[in-house]
């Protein structure tokens, strides 16, 4: 039987955190699915398609060449009906503190009911704590150096919007 897990998130942009944890879980699963989740109303600071385009970039060479890892954008659904539809056997979320599993345990403990779906925690490397995507583009728009806090195809493609902007 394979086992199947879902890292949700809007991953944008994909950080170092987000690939740490995507590449330490697709040891434990026989495969990941990196499930971009978005709602169509909003605009994000990059497509759908170019976060699912710059996670793949952005996953280690041999975890790419695996075919343990999908990713793929899902948007109006429930996390829940998504692992149902995928066959997912748990939720995983990254944590970088007691704020993030306060934030997530309501959460986990909802999709449980609904479904009876686990989600598993797994401890964020603590190089990345203070890293998420929000604070990334807010230093980043404020012309502070980012570096070795993305990927560098996603530091690569926020410099690029920044130039067609000026």
């Amino acid at each position: 039987m394979t086992t199947r897990c879902v890292c949700p998130g809007s991953y944008d942009p994909v950080t170092n955190g987000h690939v740490d944890v995507i590449t330490r879980v697709a040891a434990l699963f026989d495969e990941v699915v990196v499930a971009v989740l978005h709602n169509p109303a909003k605009t994000g600071s990059f497509p759908v398609q170019r976060r699912i385009e710059l996670i793949h970039e952005s996953l280690p060479a041999q975890l790419q060449q695996s075919g343990r890892v999908r990713v793929e954008a899902f948007a109006g659904r429930l996390l829940v009906d998504v692992c149902r539809d995928l066959e997912a056997t748990a939720i995983v979320k990254g944590l970088r503190s007691g704020t993030d599993f306060a934030y997530e345990l309501p959460m986990a403990l909802m999709n449980r009911h609904l479904t009876g779906i686990e989600t598993i925690f797994v401890p964020g490397d603590p190089a990345y704590e203070h890293v998420s995507s929000s604070l990334i583009k807010e230093v980043f728009a404020l012309g502070g150096d980012v570096t070795g806090l993305v990927p560098d195809p996603v530091l690569a493609a926020m410099e690029a919007q920044r130039a067609q902007r000026e």
